[in-house]
């Protein structure tokens, strides 16, 4: 259970948009998981397909709920013949675990991809930072973004965003040349994919939890961060659960407190493989004969279980038309 919200907690990692931002959408990343809709993962015990579909889908569930159960089985059906590499009739933890992190980079190159020609349309082989600015941030430059970072406007979103942008940017440049290639850019994008670049997911954390800026994360901004209960209603067990969880695990010196190196153990774990950790959720929920591994009638049967996991790239897997 634990192992399986660290992995929501990276694959919720926000990343990039392509146009120039909104104020409401600073890529920030989630690192506590709020149940979707108030639903609970485990309800009374029982797996409850709801959270998989919502969490992994996001968005993308919308378009998933068009579907008939018949067509997105039939859709599955074409994907696990593809999981089953040695076509034995039988989808292995390390098929599954192989097919995740597939979709996973999948996902990835195509975002870069997107990205790239998005921001760089000549496709010069670097894209200097007064470019990327003038092209996400308009008319606003460092220095503006500066004065207002500390005021109450619209402008506040857009400066702290320019601000990460321009950690991520300089993190990124390994070659200090402030103009990113495509690899550089990569990293930009994705900064928990590069190892140079990994920590910047560790502040990026810690500035958006840490609401009076002294350093460090109270138990109420840890909680507070994701559940804002009315006076009086009675606190859902998964936020006990996730007390339970910063007192016993993340404080790790039991001061009450996160510090920048608890924050980090927390978010990216050195031991944890999230693939081989969602690999094991699917195949506990779907494996009917315990002998750990799937057929394709125990998948198709589980199918609400499966598109809302990273084993069908969360889901679009089923709706991309050229799958099929």
């Amino acid at each position: 259970m634990q192992e399986f919200m660290l992995l929501q907690i990276l694959i919720g990692f926000s990343f990039l948009a392509t146009a120039i931002p909104k104020p409401e959408n600073d890529h920030k990343p989630r690192v506590i998981n709020k149940e979707p809709n108030s639903e609970e993962h485990y309800v009374n015990s029982q797996h409850n397909p709801a959270y998989d579909h919502e969490v992994f889908l996001g968005e993308e569930a919308k378009t998933f709920d068009q579907l008939t159960p018949e067509e997105s089985t039939r859709r599955l059906g074409i994907i696990v013949d593809k999981i089953d590499k040695d076509n034995d009739g039988y989808v292995t933890g390390e098929e599954l675990k192989d097919w995740i992190l597939y979709s996973q980079r999948r996902y990835i190159r195509n975002n870069i991809e997107h990205q790239w020609k998005s921001h760089n349309p000549e496709e010069k082989e670097k894209l200097p930072w007064t470019e990327y600015l003038a092209m996400v941030y308009g008319d606003m430059d460092e220095q503006e973004a500066e004065n207002h970072e500390k005021s109450k406007d619209n402008t506040f979103s857009y400066a702290a965003m320019l601000k990460k942008d321009r950690r991520r940017w300089t993190a990124a440049d390994l070659d200090g040349d402030d103009a990113l290639t495509k690899e550089e850019f990569a990293a930009f994008l994705h900064v928990e994919e590069a190892d140079h670049t990994k920590d910047i997911v560790v502040l990026e954390t810690m500035e958006d939890i840490d609401k009076d800026g002294d350093g460090k994360i109270s138990l109420s901004e840890y909680i507070g961060d994701v559940y804002d209960g009315a006076e009086g209603e009675e606190e859902p067990e998964w936020v006990k659960n996730e007390k339970e969880q910063f007192s016993m695990y993340r404080d790790k010196d039991g001061d009450g407190f996160l510090d920048l190196e608890e924050v980090k153990t927390w978010i990216i774990p050195a031991d944890f493989d999230h693939a081989e950790a969602e690999s094991r959720h699917l195949i506990f929920e779907a494996d009917t004969d315990a002998d750990q591994k799937l057929t394709k009638d125990e998948i198709l049967k589980k199918y609400d279980i499966f598109v809302g996991s990273q084993a069908t790239d969360f889901g679009e897997a089923l709706t991309r038309h050229d799958e099929f």
